[in-house]
């Protein structure tokens, strides 16, 4: 595939994070995804969240040889949300995308959100649907499609998260203005995008999947039990407060997550 080399216009750094209990191959399939696409990063930002084990230690210092990967090591593990909110403050371009170190971008994810963030300078925050597979990429089991205008992604913040988060795209001075990434069990990202929409910021979803997200039964029960519940239930405390909904929105949202946590576990 040929590379089209970032021009000054298009700079844009990618954010990504990686902690002991990431796989050593799902890491390196993740960052070749992002170093093999149609426009390039000029910088790939990866904290390593806390020690990590000889394996993926290698990994991680195999693509520090790359002039465009930039490795910042956090003597102990602070969580996602403290990571994340660490490799935003470290990127030198506005425009910064977000990836997780087991998922996979499709090769044109840049240059699409690129396109859509030029031509609509107002957008603060892009993102899209993804597709979700198991073990194999070519294993798809699933497509989560989002919704795409700012009004649609308004509407359904009241029930649940707008943005897959490993698919997003934003100005780094937006998401700052908002305070930025911070520590939430499982929620940071949905904690931001209600933060920077009471800020007045713009929202949109790309209808096509840009992102493969690698799924298991493992993950879905980490998404539950109490402390996942409570996680949400201050979520669903915020949205009240804030006017965002309304107490039939609340009660509904708080059944629904219950009795979801209850069929995990």
């Amino acid at each position: 595939m040929k590379k089209i080399q970032p021009s000054d216009e298009v700079k844009f750094s990618v954010s990504m994070c990686v902690y002991d209990g990431d796989s050593e191959n799902y890491f390196s399939d993740a960052v070749h995804s992002v170093l093999n696409q149609t426009i390039l990063p000029n910088e790939v930002i990866i904290v390593v969240d806390g020690p990590v084990n000889e394996k993926l230690d290698q990994k991680i210092k195999l693509f520090e040889k790359l002039e465009v990967v930039k490795i910042y090591r956090l003597p102990l593990n602070k969580g996602h949300g403290e990571a994340r909110r660490f490799s935003i403050e470290k990127a030198n371009n506005d425009l910064v995308a977000i990836m997780d170190s087991d998922d996979i971008c499709l090769a044109n994810r840049f240059e699409k959100q690129i396109s859509v963030m030029n031509n609509n300078q107002d957008l603060d925050v892009i993102g899209s649907s993804i597709l979700e597979f198991e073990e194999n990429i070519e294993n798809i089991v699933s497509i989560k499609i989002m919704p795409e205008s700012h009004e649609e992604i308004i509407n359904y913040m009241k029930y649940r998260c707008p943005f897959n988060q490993m698919t997003v795209m934003f100005r780094k001075s937006s998401v700052i203005n908002a305070g930025g990434y911070q520590d939430w069990h499982y929620n940071e990202d949905y904690y931001l995008w209600i933060r920077m929409f009471l800020k007045g910021c713009k929202f949109h979803n790309i209808k096509e999947p840009t992102v493969c997200m690698r799924v298991s039964k493992e993950m879905y029960k980490r998404r539950g039990g109490k402390k996942y519940f409570f996680s949400e239930l201050k979520i669903q405390n915020l949205l009240l407060k804030k006017k965002i909904t309304n107490i039939f929105q609340y009660l509904f949202n708080l059944f629904t997550r219950f009795i979801a946590v209850s069929y995990t576990h």
